[in-house]
């Protein structure tokens, strides 16, 4: 599988029905109409009484389980999950093959509300990848019912995560992570663990060739209570997927393209077999730091009754306004960020640094600019 040929097939299959960070069932339902009917179906409704969709493709023995938006917020994965999709329906030696294969089912947004409303949580406030062993949420329902009616080989587990994080400790956005979650306390490297281990060194291979250094994997401490560890203890392969940032792409197009070479490989180690296995390549993956703001200022003056130098550490708030994510600049920090880095880094050159009414910056303060010896400074992406 060549990373040049996904590229091209991607420019063909990427639906311009979905765009931006904003991603619900009304927009999802829109695509879904060009889609057979048998293609799609109801598999069960959340709190606040919206459809929860599964579509399922190909015949093939290795049966995959894919599910995004678990968390309502994080919509990257579904709109690669839908350009997938796409794919999968095209006549194609690629998609063919995986067909041929595998048996896909895939829910594209597992918390509907929680899509709705732009938030992490379900209608009831939960934390659906906390509650995979009270089951106390209808949408953690639907998906164990998913789990165990469909007795899926592989799970993958799609998400998105913040601007936050670094690979290591380099200054390398880390633009997708990974993680073969943990099914014990003891973290041990049971034969499913080392499977999923096996399929993300392969993603990362092929990866490295777009986002050179830019893959990091997650911390694999166990909790029972998140569904990645719950299935992995299960016995089930689990790979969780988690969608980061590249500088200036904060609707998260060109990191959507990446899921989708991420999903499609995942997809074909998969159905090549996964005897022959090379976990260990999974280790040389680094893991996550979180030494990134979204913006720092740095060598400024916050008052002229201080003489000393300071940084400012802003990150974005993002806040639904409408059908539109606002990304709201915050002050999260003044000190010395000499070992944080910056997606957009400003040098104040000694000057002072006030809010934008020209008051004294404080930390929690919310701008849209700021200004610098009297020179306004936008702060939006």
């Amino acid at each position: 599988m060549k990373v040049e040929h996904l590229n091209s097939l991607y420019s063909l299959v990427k639906t311009p029905k979905l765009f931006g960070r904003y991603i619900t069932n009304s927009d999802i339902e829109k695509c879904l109409k060009e889609f057979p009917i048998s293609a799609y179906s109801v598999i069960g409704y959340s709190v606040e009484k919206r459809p929860i969709y599964s579509l399922q493709f190909g015949t093939g023995p290795q049966r995959i389980l894919l599910w995004s938006q678990m968390h309502g917020n994080e919509s990257t994965t579904t709109k690669a999950l839908f350009d997938c999709f796409n794919l999968l329906l095209t006549n194609n030696g690629i998609p063919n093959k995986i067909l041929e294969s595998c048996t896909i089912m895939a829910i594209p947004i597992l918390n509907p509300d929680g899509a709705e409303y732009y938030t992490r949580f379900n209608a009831n406030a939960v934390d659906l990848n906390r509650d995979a062993q009270r089951l106390s949420q209808p949408e953690s329902k639907v998906l164990r019912a998913v789990f165990n009616d469909f007795k899926p080989d592989y799970c993958f587990n799609l998400h998105g995560q913040r601007s936050i994080y670094n690979v290591g400790d380099t200054k390398v956005s880390s633009t997708m992570s990974f993680l073969s979650p943990a099914q014990n306390d003891n973290r041990s490297l049971t034969a499913n663990r080392k499977v999923a281990m096996h399929i993300i060194a392969e993603i990362n291979q092929l990866l490295q060739g777009e986002i050179p250094n830019g893959v990091a994997r997650y911390d694999d401490g166990f909790n029972i209570e998140c569904v990645g560890d719950t299935f992995q203890s299960l016995g089930v392969p689990t790979l969780l997927y988690e969608a980061g940032h590249l500088p200036n792409d904060y609707n998260r197009e060109e990191v959507r393209r990446l899921v989708f070479i991420a999903i499609l490989k995942g997809l074909q180690v998969v159905s090549s077999g996964t005897d022959d296995m090379h976990y260990n390549g999974y280790f040389d993956i680094p893991e996550n730091g979180k030494q990134f703001y979204d913006i720092i200022i740095r060598n400024a003056h916050i008052s002229d009754k201080t003489s000393g130098l300071v940084d400012l550490g802003i990150q974005y708030t993002e806040r639904l306004n409408g059908r539109t994510i606002d990304f709201v600049s915050i002050v999260e920090a003044i000190s010395k960020l000499d070992d944080f880095f910056g997606h957009s880094e400003i040098d104040a050159n000694g000057q002072i640094v006030k809010n934008g009414d020209n008051t004294e910056i404080k930390v929690t303060n919310e701008n849209d600019f700021v200004l610098i010896n009297n020179e306004k400074i936008v702060l939006k992406p």
